[in-house]
């Protein structure tokens, strides 16, 4: 049985993803900043500023320490904001920068002592960093930082052999999102469930010869 650490795990997306996972025989370490529970998951720790590099540091030394060593990690945390230059706030910038991109490069970089040989992290994008459309500008920007690090971070892991991909959702069908976009056709939405099984496969063995990879998802089911 292989540990993964689940950073984000208690939001919708990192819910279905821990689901996925231990679905598939794997230990899932859930580790978030919101409270609560995840009956699929073999250990939560709640309370922990993902953007804190060293909170994090603190927190993975202590769980891979507990599990022997951590074979994936998937950095899900992140947030959205849509809102135009003109009437926006900059802090809006910052926040995204700090949600969606800091967070990733703190996980990923407490990671890397215990990350076994073989081992694999993915990163949640967005297809949307590739076009970004009116009032996208603060989110988009932060996701394409997050396209650049796991391009970087893939070569940099690669004598290692530990693999870095991401997965670009389009829309995730969600009921926040459902209720922001009312009259949008959802017909190629992603449902968290999907989005989960492309996650698992990139973690899996199946996928041992893919790095750097950026799969963009927009096709629903």
């Amino acid at each position: 049985m292989s540990s993964i650490i689940v950073a984000g795990g208690l939001g919708i997306l990192g819910r279905a993803i821990t689901t996925e996972l231990a679905s598939r025989g794997h230990d899932v370490a859930v580790v978030d900043y919101m409270s609560g529970a995840h009956e699929d998951a073999a250990s939560v720790t709640s309370g922990i500023d993902l953007a804190d590099s060293d909170v994090v540091k603190e927190a993975y030394a202590r769980i891979a320490a507990e599990k022997s060593g951590i074979k994936g990690l998937v950095n899900v945390a992140g947030g959205f904001v849509w809102e135009t230059l003109e009437h926006g706030s900059i802090d809006s910038w910052d926040r995204m920068y700090r949600m969606n991109l800091r967070t990733a490069v703190a996980s990923s970089h407490a990671i890397l002592p215990h990350l076994e040989h073989g081992g694999s992290i993915v990163n949640i994008g967005a297809a949307a960093a590739t076009n970004p459309q009116v009032g996208m500008a603060p989110y988009t920007a932060s996701k394409a930082g997050v396209a650049a690090l796991t391009a970087s971070l893939s070569e940099e892991l690669r004598p290692m052999r530990i693999r870095v991909n991401a997965v670009l959702p389009t829309i995730i069908d969600t009921l926040a999102n459902r209720a922001d976009m009312p009259d949008a056709d959802r017909s190629d939405w992603i449902s968290p469930q999907a989005a989960a099984r492309v996650v698992a496969f990139l973690l899996s063995d199946e996928a041992a010869s893919i790095t750097g990879a950026q799969l963009k998802l927009s096709m629903g089911q």
